[in-house]
């Protein structure tokens, strides 16, 4: 049994003033830390985050003694910022949210090699996830109208991250983003015993190929989606040690790979088993959610967007701890960035 799903971390007075005095420093060599070029030149976490944070993060990363954790306390100036824009490609002043910016990458780093996709908003390492016109019912971070189902980040891929990690820059209605744990799950031995064995097909999300689709037609990420999409592998949903297993999954893109009742079924009692145990966590303004990828899923509830400048907006990245095991099912388009 896990210990606690979610654990907190409340910044003292003296650290944040510590991770914006480094901040401060970053900023002369990281003027746009959603630039993936420069993450190889710069070691975040080593210099600017305080010890109690570093040591907490470490343990967090080390035992797997929770599915997430929520840091609080970094300052957002709600009029600095500017509006909630209205669209993640809509052009904002990188200097609005520099600061909350380097502290989210300097995170990040703590926990293994930030990176990002060819195939999501440019390839940006920090991308913008807030309400879209037109895209209320998307099961995507731009839905907003619709529940945004269970699911693992990019779950589909073979190098997805092992760490999501989602800074809030507003959220004044306090949308409720949801979390569950693999290890809080209740199963029989006949329905681990199937949800074990590679009887799934996982497909890539609407977001990964439609983005493509629009602006860049010829990329040849695009091709590679596609390929994943007609013709997936096989996977199981739980692996690793069966008594203590890991978990991918993304319902509303997933299919038995052959006509096999008891397979759908298991699927659907594990579903049923991670809404029974799921936590509501609301990322505020000025708080990090981080989620372990491989314990969790997670998903938000629907939520009223307005689009007046004043919704949500949270900013993510994206952390393997170790970027190598992508190698053999990934290619880089250049440093960070993967497809």
């Amino acid at each position: 049994m896990i210990e606690e799903t979610v654990l907190q971390y409340e910044l003292s007075d003296a650290e944040v003033a510590r991770i914006r005095e480094e901040a401060a420093r970053l900023a002369a060599s990281l003027p746009d830390p959603a630039d993936p070029a420069r993450y190889d030149d710069n070691r975040f976490a080593d210099a600017g985050l305080p010890p109690r944070l570093k040591d907490f993060l470490e343990t967090f990363r080390r035992t797997e003694s929770a599915a997430g954790l929520l840091v609080h306390g970094f300052p957002v100036d709600d009029g600095a910022v500017g509006p909630t824009p209205g669209h993640w490609d809509q052009p904002t002043h990188p200097a609005t949210t520099l600061e909350q910016e380097l502290f989210l990458a300097m995170c990040a780093t703590a926990l293994g090699d930030p990176f990002t996709w060819s195939t999501l908003q440019l390839g940006r390492m920090i991308q913008n996830i807030l309400p879209i016109r037109g895209d209320e019912e998307r099961q995507s971070g731009h839905g907003s109208a619709t529940l945004l189902e269970f699911h693992t980040e990019d779950g589909f891929h073979p190098g997805r991250c092992d760490y999501l990690l989602l800074f809030g820059i507003r959220n004044h209605d306090r949308a409720p983003t949801i979390l569950a744990s693999v290890r809080d799950v209740k199963l029989s031995r006949e329905d681990l015993a199937l949800l074990i064995r590679p009887l799934f097909h996982i497909l890539p999300d609407d977001e990964h190929i439609r983005q493509l689709q629009l602006r860049h037609p010829d990329h040849p990420a695009l091709a590679r989606m596609e390929e994943m999409l007609h013709s997936p592998d096989a996977v199981p949903v739980l692996f690793g040690n069966p008594d203590r297993p890991y978990l991918r999954i993304d319902l509303p893109f997933m299919r038995c790979a052959s006509d096999d009742p008891a397979a759908e079924r298991a699927l659907h009692t594990l579903m049923a088993e991670l809404e029974r145990v799921q936590h509501t966590v609301v990322v505020e303004q000025g708080s990090l959610l981080i989620v372990d990828n491989y314990l969790a899923v997670h998903g938000r509830k629907p939520y009223p967007a307005r689009y007046d400048g004043r919704d949500r907006w949270l900013k993510r990245m994206i952390v393997s701890r170790d970027l190598r095991k992508a190698a053999p099912v990934s290619q880089r388009t250049r440093g960070r960035v993967l497809f």
